[in-house]
């Protein structure tokens, strides 16, 4: 299963910085997060997109310099297929960006999408009548409900103006269950805390929240 990192600020911030913490913690996953990787980031009120098929910890980091805000994915390809760039996260459009991690069986919807977390994401957006939240509520109420067995289903999904996290897991709850922190004016929401730091709060299971941009 995937890794998440979400980081908004009121002020720029090093991208470095928060990729270095969050490829440490995909390297040392119990479960091989090496499967490509992927992220936006805003800079000059435009949002950039960057996918490298190779593990997060191999690549250079120097190259992106600063923002805002930025949403992160490393990849854990279920079964190990479809391991192509084309499936990395983040899923994104001009509205929204999405970043996924979990494992669902049976599930009976029909949706466009050459993976589950891109049917996801198409999905969740049929729901969306101007409020985000209440969209990916519905989505996932309804996902569950015609999947035979949801082990995780963890999402993040981004607009202009916030971030809304949503957590469902039924196993695992170390693994799983994802955190977040805010210090000195920055939001941080990751899969697993960062190595050394204290001052991190679980997110509850079974929950949706919205976090505004700083």
């Amino acid at each position: 299963m995937c890794r998440l990192l979400y980081v908004s600020s009121n002020q720029t911030f090093s991208i470095a910085e928060h990729l270095k913490k969050f490829a440490d913690i995909a390297k040392h996953s119990r479960e091989y997060q090496g499967h490509g990787w992927g992220f936006a980031y805003l800079q000059n009120g435009s949002w950039n997109y960057y996918k490298n098929i190779k593990p997060i910890w191999q690549d250079d980091f120097s190259q992106f310099g600063n923002t805002s805000r930025l949403i992160a994915h490393a990849r854990s390809a279920f079964r190990d297929e479809g391991i192509e760039i084309k499936n990395n996260m983040p899923f994104y459009d001009d509205k929204y960006i999405f970043i996924f991690n979990g494992e669902l069986h049976g599930v009976k919807i029909r949706e466009a999408g050459r993976i589950g977390a891109e049917k996801i994401f198409n999905y969740i957006k049929r729901f969306d009548k101007g409020n985000l939240k209440e969209a990916i509520q519905k989505g996932a109420d309804i996902i569950t409900k015609k999947s035979a067995y949801v082990k995780a289903m963890n999402i993040m999904m981004t607009n202009a103006g916030a971030v809304y996290v949503y957590s469902s897991f039924n196993e695992d709850e170390e693994y799983f269950t994802m955190h977040r922190k805010i210090m000195n004016d920055t939001l941080v929401i990751c899969s697993k805390p960062f190595e050394g730091e204290s001052d991190w709060e679980p997110i509850p299971n079974n929950s949706i929240s919205e976090y505004k941009c700083l």
